[in-house]
């Protein structure tokens, strides 16, 4: 029988499916001149009419068909996908034009990854959480891959899917160890049996290894040290558009997944998992940052610098564990720290998509002097990368200050310490790329021109990171009823 709620409830998921079908039919019988200005357009108004449905329902709280939550976390979490989806459409008009025949293939993949994302940060139960990640992880070795006829893309996608693969392999088995303990396949349920001793008679020391299996892959996807490999070559290889949907909507979903998991099915299991992640964040912030300070690719250095951010995100899922139901309660620190890293990161990796379109690379040596050559990209690059460092009054403040506050009031004081050392060890290999737009010369260097779109996604994220750190208290009190909506506070 036909249930109208549910189907109102599934309405940004259905968005977003009849957008891809409708770019895909345009593509396929609109001529090409017509098709490449109308895909990007189409694009943006389905993602934009699947916001404003997430918005709608924000402040419920349901279980739609035994399997998703529609809660204002999960809509917290598809509201910044979508809109960072729109900054990548927008980013990639004329880059992917350049570079590919198959732009409405290309559009239809990213809606389709977005639809994954919305399944993903939704699941509440393991098969479902499996599939939407799968999806989106098969759907992103294609993104990464997309440029057939560049080498760097094609090894970076092989390499994404051989460790994506097995990482895939190795959650699957951890849920399959948690299945086995508990009996079912439901988080609050095998909350409810870990916290009742209700498992596998003489099994339940299963749920120790199924944690740490569980941990791997949600690490892989969120490109925690050690499971990082993929990211740099990743990164570096995919189209750079694709890089700021990695990087931040992909990166997002990990953390996401992560916290309901953890949160959710595992609060009988704090104190172990903790500990997993308390290590993972050191590990991850301090690695990510040392080996950037080495790279003289900005879009490589860029890439570990998305790794060492994972590992500031982690903080505050390490100091949620007894922060519950206070303010700066550690999750509205995660999701503080996503919306800004969203803006600034995407905004960054656009400024070196614009800058490889206008130069043909994005090494250090390309942005020598480029304040000369594209002031406006220049501009860009110094506010997104101030706000990276976490320099007031920017996103980059706001995030870093909810996710350091959760930490230093539960008294992890070496953590904070070393997140402190990692933050200044950061501002150092931003510091590089700023002295060579301002302050190096590159006469031989011609201007170039940036494309209209390009300026319009630039302009929308430098106003959204000033608009997050100045009206930081408004964020995040959409960021603590987004963490009360999956915690039932």
């Amino acid at each position: 029988m036909f249930d109208t709620s549910t189907f109102i409830r599934l309405l940004p998921e259905l968005i977003l499916l009849v957008t891809a079908l409708v770019v895909i039919f345009v593509d396929l019988y609109a001529r090409r001149r017509t098709a490449l200005g109308l895909l990007p357009g189409l694009s943006i108004v389905g993602l934009a009419l699947s916001f404003l449905a997430v918005f709608a329902q924000w402040g419920t709280r349901e279980v739609v068909a035994q399997t998703l939550a529609a809660d204002t976390f999960a809509a917290f979490f598809k509201m910044v996908a979508a809109v960072a989806v729109i900054l990548v459409v927008l980013a990639s008009v004329r880059y992917m034009r350049a570079r590919t025949r198959y732009v409405g293939e290309f559009y239809a993949f990213l809606l389709v990854a977005t639809l994954a994302v919305y399944i993903a940060v939704s699941a509440r139960d393991l098969i479902t959480l499996y599939l939407g990640l799968e999806t989106l992880s098969i759907v992103s070795y294609v993104l990464t891959g997309f440029l057939r006829d560049d080498k760097r893309s094609n090894e970076a996608a092989i390499k994404y899917f051989l460790y994506g693969a097995v990482a895939s392999a190795i959650m699957l088995y951890g849920f399959s160890l948690l299945y086995g303990v508990t009996g079912t396949t439901d988080l609050q349920e095998i909350a409810r049996r870990l916290l009742n001793g209700d498992v596998l008679v003489n099994m339940e020391w299963l749920a120790w290894p199924a944690i740490v299996l569980v941990t791997v892959g949600f690490a892989f996807k969120a490109s925690l040290v050690p499971f990082h490999q993929w990211a740099p070559d990743a990164y570096e290889g995919a189209p750079t558009p694709v890089t700021m949907f990695l990087s931040t909507v992909s990166k997002a979903t990990g953390f996401a997944v992560m916290a309901r998991m953890f949160l959710v099915a595992m609060p009988a299991l704090q104190s172990s998992w903790t500990a997993l992640l308390y290590g993972l964040a050191v590990l991850t912030m301090t690695l990510g940052n040392l080996i950037a300070l080495r790279q003289t690719s900005v879009k490589r250095m860029l890439a570990y610098s998305s790794i060492a951010h994972a590992g500031f995100i982690l903080m505050g899922l390490v100091a949620v564990t007894t922060a519950l139901g206070q303010p700066f309660n550690g999750l509205d620190g995660v999701l503080m720290y996503v919306v800004a890293y969203a803006f600034t990161n995407a905004g960054a990796f656009a400024v070196v998509a614009a800058v490889e379109d206008g130069t043909g690379g994005a090494t250090l040596d390309h942005f020598a002097g480029l304040v000369g050559r594209a002031p406006f990209l220049a501009a860009a690059m110094l506010i997104f990368l101030l706000s990276l460092a976490g320099v007031p009054p920017l996103a980059g403040f706001a995030a870093k200050l909810f996710v350091f506050a959760p930490v230093v009031r539960q008294e992890y004081y070496v953590l904070a310490v070393v997140a402190l050392i990692n933050a200044v060890l950061a501002a150092g290999y931003y510091l590089k790329v700023v002295k060579q737009m301002f302050f190096v010369e590159e006469p031989e260097r011609a201007p170039f021109a940036v494309a209209r779109s390009m300026r319009w996604a630039l302009w929308l994220m430098i106003i959204a990171v000033f608009g997050v750190g100045i009206f930081m208290n408004w964020f995040a009190f959409m960021a603590s009823q987004g963490a009360a909506g999956m915690l039932g506070l």
